[in-house]
C-alpha cells in the first residue's frame, strides 16, 4: 500500500474577510500559517503531498510538500487536479481540506486504519449537536445524522473514476457514492474544526491552548 495525500487548498476565502488578504491558508495560528499544520496533519501517514492551490502559499519545497499544483474552478475541479498529480505507484489517497488545519493524529490513523482493513472509502465523522429543521419548519431527526469531516481516505482508483465521471460536490465522499462505491465512517472530533470565518481563528487558538501541540501531532 502506498499512500498520498492531496491537501485542497485553493478555495477564494470569500466568506473568511480580508484581515489577512483573501487566503486563510496564510492566516497565523498558533506560531504557524493555517496550511502548514494542515500540510503537517497529513504528512507523516503518507509518502507524499501534494498541494491544491494559488502560488501565494508559496515554494513546495519551503511548504514541505511534493508538488503545488493550480486549483480549479470547484472543489472537485480542484480535488481532480491533484490527482493528476499524484504518482502513478500510489493506490490510496487521503484528500484533506487545508482549513482544517487541527486535525489530530488519532483521527487521520483511524482513517489510515480502515484503509488498511480494506474500506474502498472512509470518512471522519461527529455527530450533530444543534436541533435541525428545514426551511419549511420541518424538525430533523438528528440521531440519523452526522456531520463530516477530512481527511477523506480512498483507494485511488475509486477515487479517479469517482472523478472521471465530473461531478461536483462539497466532499469525496459525495462523489464516489454517486458512481455506486460505498464509503464507511470512522470517528471524528470536535476539535477538527473548519476555519470557514476570521473568528474560526480564535477557536482554534483555543483549542492549541487546551490541546498542547503535541497532542495534536
Amino acid at each position: 500500500m502506498e499512500i498520498w495525500a492531496i491537501v485542497v487548498a485553493a478555495g477564494t476565502g470569500n466568506r473568511f474577510g480580508r484581515r489577512y488578504g483573501s487566503l486563510k491558508q496564510l492566516a497565523p495560528l498558533g506560531g504557524r500559517r493555517v496550511i502548514d499544520w494542515s500540510v503537517a496533519a497529513v504528512s507523516t501517514f503518507v509518502e507524499g503531498v501534494i498541494v491544491v492551490g494559488p502560488p501565494e502559499l508559496g515554494d513546495p519545497t519551503a511548504l514541505g510538500v511534493h508538488r503545488l499544483v493550480s486549483g480549479g474552478a470547484s472543489r472537485s475541479d480542484s480535488v481532480r487536479a491533484g490527482l493528476s498529480a499524484v504518482p502513478a505507484t500510489a493506490t490510496h489517497v487521503l484528500v484533506h481540506d487545508a482549513a482544517r488545519p487541527l486535525v489530530s493524529a488519532a483521527v487521520v490513523q483511524r482513517v489510515v486504519d480502515a484503509l488498511l482493513d480494506g474500506a474502498s472509502g472512509v470518512i471522519p465523522v461527529v455527530p450533530v449537536t444543534d436541533t435541525i429543521r428545514s426551511v419549511d419548519g420541518a424538525q430533523v431527526d438528528r440521531d440519523h445524522l452526522v456531520a463530516v469531516q477530512t481527511p477523506q481516505g480512498f483507494e485511488i482508483d475509486v477515487l479517479k473514476r469517482a472523478h472521471g465521471a465530473q461531478l461536483d460536490a462539497t466532499d469525496d465522499a459525495t462523489v464516489v457514492e454517486a458512481v455506486g462505491e460505498s464509503v464507511v465512517h470512522v470517528d471524528g472530533a470536535a476539535t477538527n474544526i473548519k476555519i470557514t470565518f476570521a473568528h474560526d481563528l480564535a477557536t482554534a487558538e483555543a483549542v492549541l491552548v487546551d490541546d498542547p501541540v503535541e497532542e495534536l501531532r
